[in-house]
């Protein structure tokens, strides 16, 4: 498949993502902020990082961003498209994802290896993995709480998209533990952590965030 990997300006991991993109046996192209095309992707990764310089509030620029609007209606239409961390943020204030990302609780920027329950294997970006497996994959944020009003929580814990779940501790005060969510199709995936970072053992961090990646070839045949 052909992944695109759209680079913000402040955007920090595309490079990275590109990269696991390609370790996950896809075609890597990279798209620009101001692209009005696709370019003929499959899917689409949004990148983390502080796309331009988190002014205002993370990704509510980015969300205006000319590629967007690509983005927006190519989801609508059922293509896959994963934001990760800062691209968690974008698809949020697009409104492809409900509620939103605040501040940490504890007013701090972490940065560790997080323990994750995988909780949803149906999406494309997570059809690679067990249901429950418990996986290690980088954190690295400071606007990564996750908050919504208490009936989006019951009805994305009822619907089943809560994709996947911080284990043994919270480290940024996201409600319910939630560190990812998808939207009510499924193929829309936000998550707070960096599988980009744990997709080989040269990082430290083993390879829990490969199956990301491989997701899509593993959804595409199921």
């Amino acid at each position: 498949m052909k992944v695109g990997v759209v680079t913000f300006p402040g955007s920090l991991d595309d490079v990275d993502a590109l990269r696991a993109s390609r370790l996950g046996g896809h075609e890597a192209v990279a798209l620009w902020h101001g692209d009005h095309d696709l370019r003929g992707v499959d899917a689409v990764v949004l990148p983390g990082g502080f796309s331009y310089g988190d002014y205002l509030r993370c990704g509510a620029i980015s969300r205006f961003a000319p590629v967007m609007t690509e983005v927006v209606e190519a989801a609508g239409k059922g293509m896959p498209v994963l934001g990760i961390c800062n691209g968690f943020q974008i698809l949020c204030e697009s409104h492809l994802l409900p509620g939103a990302l605040i501040r940490n609780d504890h007013q701090r920027f972490v940065c560790r290896d997080q323990r994750l329950r995988v909780e949803n294997t149906t999406t494309p970006w997570t059809a690679s993995y067990a249901d429950g497996q418990e996986v290690m994959i980088v954190l690295k944020n400071g606007e990564g709480g996750y908050v919504a009003d208490a009936e989006t929580l019951d009805r994305l814990e009822g619907e089943g998209q809560v994709v996947a779940r911080y284990l043994d501790t919270n480290p940024n005060g996201s409600l319910r533990d939630i560190a990812g969510v998808c939207n009510e199709r499924g193929n829309v995936v936000g998550l707070m952590p960096h599988p980009e970072h744990a997709v080989e053992d040269l990082t430290g961090c083993g390879t829990d965030g490969l199956g990301f990646f491989t997701s899509l070839a593993a959804a595409a045949f199921a």
